[in-house]
């Protein structure tokens, strides 16, 4: 395996990173209480890094998140390229591909993801959707959402006629919705459950990108600190407990980062890669939970206010923590899969 960046994914990764460290402030990010940033989104797919994804493929999609992460960028970035560009290119038909990426790509549509998958919704001969999805993150940005049905097919949603979102409130601030169907219309993506497998395990291997960067941020602004941050004469950062901390969380951080490397380069290189899904998205939850954690303690008292920007990374990591599942059920799934050769 090789996980060097091609030349095009260092560019779109580089500025990608212009984009968010320029625009994803601290100050913007107050502003954009828990909705999301529209000039943001709107540079990002001027600037083409939504429409590159298509070419750079899912290991492309996890550098440029990890961008994301770092700033906590609040945008639909991650849902509408899983959702929409990544799911589209391998499931879509020809149509399909024709008609609604060039919209995705140039965000005027924007998909959010009804997953992972929710019992409960149906689906009628005719194609029409009648259920409940209890939190759908960037469910408020989005003009489609891809939900998967209790039979685990997938379904693109126009919102609108038939369709209900009601305002959520999560630990993160990823504008989510409660979506309510009732007889909504519906266009089938991908055939049987395959495609529903292929989306699921793309979208853990991409949101556990999403984590490295998120602990990455965590990590950088906890080293800063306590290199400034002087006591008894000091700075923290001398301190062996300290300095032990620090350092299980960047071994965190890049189990994270690696296991999330090795899935997603699997993806593209057209390899099994449903159970290094679940092993990144296992690291991403259990190691994600820890790296936060540590960098909100290490701020001592600052860490302690909703403010701080450290508080947002922990925001994050623990929405990521919860929204990836809980390190037991994602094991389980693991055993199964490997009991059963998959």
């Amino acid at each position: 395996m090789d996980f060097t960046p091609t030349e095009a994914q260092t560019e779109a990764r580089d500025l990608a990173a212009r984009i968010f460290g320029d625009l994803a402030t601290h100050d913007r990010l107050n502003a954009a209480g828990t909705g999301s940033d529209p000039e943001l989104w709107k540079a990002l797919c001027a600037a083409g890094l939504v429409a590159a994804v298509e070419e750079l493929g899912l290991l492309g999609l996890v550098l440029l998140l990890e961008e994301q992460g770092r700033t906590t960028a609040q945008v639909p970035y991650a849902a509408s390229c899983v959702y929409g560009v990544l799911a589209l290119t391998a499931h879509g038909s020809a149509e399909q591909r024709d008609r609604l990426l060039p919209a995705v790509e140039d965000g005027s549509v924007v998909v959010a993801g009804a997953f992972p998958a929710q019992a409960g919704v149906r689906a009628s001969a005719r194609g029409e959707l009648t259920g409940t999805v209890p939190v759908v993150p960037w469910l408020r940005d989005a003009t489609h959402v891809l939900v998967a049905d209790e039979g685990r097919r997938l379904w693109l949603v126009p919102l609108g006629e038939g369709t209900g979102i009601e305002e959520v409130e999560l630990t993160a601030p990823w504008s989510a919705g409660r979506l309510t169907l009732e007889g909504a219309r519906a266009e089938p993506l991908g055939s049987g459950t395959d495609a529903c497998t292929d989306v699921l395990a793309t979208a853990r291997t991409a949101f556990a990108g999403l984590q490295a960067g998120v602990c990455a941020g965590s990590l950088a602004r906890t080293v800063a600190h306590t290199n400034s941050r002087e006591q008894f004469g000091r700075p923290l950062a001398t301190r062996q407990a300290v300095q032990l901390r620090a350092a299980d969380a960047h071994m965190d951080t890049e189990a994270i980062r690696v296991t999330a490397y090795e899935a997603a380069w699997r993806r593209d290189a057209g390899l099994p890669y449903a159970t290094h899904a679940l092993t990144a998205a296992w690291w991403a939850s259990e190691a994600g939970h820890r790296v936060v954690h540590t960098g909100q303690h290490l701020h001592g008292g600052a860490g302690a206010d909703l403010d701080h920007p450290v508080h947002r990374h922990f925001l994050w990591g623990r929405q990521l923590d919860a929204y990836l599942g809980c390190g037991a059920e994602v094991l389980q799934e693991m055993g199964e899969l490997i009991a059963h050769g998959e």
